[in-house]
């Protein structure tokens, strides 16, 4: 009998848990696994909806368990099968510690371990996490990541500036500290459009969909966790890029077609695993990045 072949390496996801609904770990833990990765999901709050549907109980992961699971993760037989982590919303300053005592630990095993941080602090209506937590994100976790993935306001209050160009986004970029960045919300160059923004050292690209007004939460979530999927099997950068914004675009659209409030990602599998929407894919040029 033939030996089944090895099953790829985990995926350590860390964000927040909501009861009903499709943001933070219920969106990446679902694309992670759909596109055949293994995830091990740890919650850093717990809500029973998102606060975009109104006031509800918050219950923060305790700094003191939630560091105590975090050294039995790092400590655990397992952690050899793991081959990247992803981190996004965290409810106090103690957890972006903790994630950064997790990855450093595991490069230190594995120094080709990807970590993908999605620096959930905001949007166009501001911070939404305490300044503490947004700091600690910056400081401890952005100069630790692989990949980081801010919207445009989260970036912009990353690096103190505004950014109106996606000359200002590229420059914003460069400085961030990780080594790629993906950056949603950018400035599109279609009209009616949006875009994601990807810089990798030398290399722009800006893939752009139609925007698509009202759209539930968890979109980041979800484009963190489908890009990070498609560069660990492999893809070229620009490959992964365009498959991945086609398969959130096509979720948002099949989503508000419903009329759903929440991203209908059970109805959806096949958008995160062959997506068919078109894409309009560009090559940007940054002055500082042109070859000396």
């Amino acid at each position: 009998m033939s030996e089944m072949p090895a099953a790829p390496g985990a995926v350590i996801v860390i964000s927040s848990h909501v009861v009903r609904g499709t943001v933070g770990n219920r969106a990446a833990v679902f694309a992670l696994e759909t596109l055949g990765h293994r995830v091990w999901a740890l919650p850093t709050v717990i809500l029973p909806w998102h606060p975009g549907h109104g006031r509800s109980t918050r219950v923060v992961m305790p700094d003191a368990d939630f560091q105590s699971i975090i050294g039995d993760l790092v400590n655990a037989p397992w952690r050899g099968e793991v081959r990247a982590v992803l981190s996004g919303y965290l409810g106090s300053p103690a957890q972006a510690e903790g994630v950064a005592q997790l990855v450093t630990a595991l490069k230190e095993r594995s120094p080709d371990l990807f970590y993908a941080c999605d620096p959930v602090i905001g949007d166009a209506n501001g911070l939404y996490v305490p300044v503490e937590t947004a700091a600690a994100i910056r400081d401890r976790l952005l100069p630790l990541a692989t990949l980081a993935t801010p919207n445009r306001f989260e970036l912009a209050w990353l690096a103190g500036a505004a950014l109106e160009s996606n000359a200002a986004i590229l420059d914003a970029a460069l400085g961030l500290g990780a080594s790629r960045v993906l950056v949603t919300s950018a400035i599109p160059m279609m009209s009616g459009g949006t875009g994601n923004l990807y810089l990798s050292g030398r290399h722009a690209l800006l893939a752009e969909h139609r925007l698509i007004d009202d759209p539930p939460n968890g979109t980041g979530d979800l484009l963190s966790a489908v890009f990070l999927a498609r560069l660990l099997q492999g893809l070229s950068e620009d490959r992964a890029l365009q498959m991945a914004t086609a398969s959130v675009f096509e979720v948002i659209a099949r989503s508000r077609k419903r009329g759903a409030d929440e991203l209908t990602l059970e109805q959806d599998a096949s958008s995160l695993a062959t997506p068919m929407a078109m894409v309009q894919m560009r090559r940007l040029m940054h002055p500082s990045m042109r070859p000396k």
